[in-house]
């Protein structure tokens, strides 16, 4: 029986998807709307696979969803989709209303009718709900990181959403008993990122002689999580999570944003030297802060490693270095989806930080 997985167009499901097809011969339905973020091309060495079927269609369409399980009878599900950008949820949080929220309940509610068809006993399926650690909130300097029993304070409107489609992935475990596991990952990074988020907008704007935006004083801590491990730790809870229980994924590697564009800086330096000679840094600017910024997520990833034996195995170092080079070597993959929609929203939302 397949994995369906929801969203495998964007970057943390596209790179789950290919990940999952070394891995596995067990097939890979991927339903994704294609938005902005969505890239088909990310799939494309897979496209001729008779592992992999595409279906183009949107969570919050019931009917079409009913008739997905119906047809291809999934074993698990693997919910990715979701509008994830925090200052796109600012400018139009609706948006992410609708998919965050109404679509999970969809799929939940799929999900739920599906199982109680008797097309997969109960007990053999799985909804693994991909989630994010800004349902949290922000943390002091001084705080212990955030573990699966740290209260639900989210500031964005995205975080809003994930944190209410959280609620909802639980409830649906309680009241229905539909076999849900849920993650609580910090800030991916890696190939096939959409670059609207930090690193890849650095890479873009850098290597075409563009300023640097750095919200605020630059010192907002995350904690960076390398995708491919992202995907282990998915592998990993799918297979041997409790239903019912929440499994924070973190990469062990907690940076300043300021840290994060200086070290990026670095290695374009080393790897890709500016025709001038002059260090990428020089194009670092300090720009008005966003309004609701968190100042610092850190994740306990301590249940994970000690329930289930996952640990992540890049450093921040590694991983980064990883992620330039492979930037580096896929320029037309970046060229080709920062342009359209992208190009609309940097003009309208970074026109002050040119």
């Amino acid at each position: 029986m397949p994995v369906l997985v929801t969203g495998g167009c964007g970057f943390i499901g596209g790179n789950f998807v290919l990940d999952w097809l070394k891995q596995s011969d067990e097939p890979i339905i991927n339903l994704d709307k294609l938005t902005y973020a969505a890239n088909p091309a990310t799939l494309k060495s897979v496209e001729g696979s008779p592992s992999y079927t595409f279906v183009h269609g949107d969570i919050t369409d019931g009917a079409l969803l009913a008739n997905v399980f119906a047809r291809y009878k999934p074993r698990a599900v693997v919910h990715f989709a979701a509008e994830s950008h925090v200052d796109r949820s600012i400018a139009n949080p609706e948006a992410f209303l609708a998919t965050n929220v109404f679509g999970t309940y969809h799929l939940l509610q799929a999900a739920r009718e599906f199982v109680k068809s008797g097309a997969v006993p109960v007990d053999e399926f799985r909804f693994l709900h991909v989630s994010t650690d800004e349902v949290y909130g922000t943390l002091e300097p001084e705080d212990p990181a955030f573990h699966e029993d740290t209260p639900f304070r989210p500031n964005s409107p995205y975080a809003a959403s994930k944190a209410s489609s959280d609620h909802l992935a639980r409830a649906w475990h309680e009241t229905y008993g539909l076999p849900v596991l849920i993650t609580n990952c910090s800030n991916n990074y890696g190939p096939y990122q959409f670059p609207e988020k930090l690193i890849p907008l650095v890479l873009h704007r850098a290597l075409r002689g563009e300023t640097l935006p750095v919200y605020g004083d630059g010192k907002q801590v995350r904690d960076w999580l390398y995708v491919g491990d992202h995907c282990s730790a998915i592998r990993t809870v799918l297979q041997s999570g409790r239903p019912g229980q929440t499994y924070n994924v973190g990469g062990c590697n907690q940076r300043t944003n300021l840290e994060v564009v200086h070290t990026l800086c670095s290695l374009l330096d080393e790897l890709s030297p500016d025709a001038s000679g002059e260090p990428y840094s020089r194009l670092i600017r300090h720009v008005t802060d966003r309004p609701g910024h968190d100042r610092r997520y850190a994740i306990d990833a301590t249940k994970i490693e000690r329930e289930l034996g996952w640990t992540p195995t890049e450093t921040f170092s590694t991983g980064l270095r990883r992620t330039v080079e492979w930037y580096l070597q896929h320029q037309q993959w970046v060229e080709e989806i920062a342009s359209g929609e992208y190009l609309k929203w940097v003009g309208q939302n970074y026109a002050d930080r040119q």
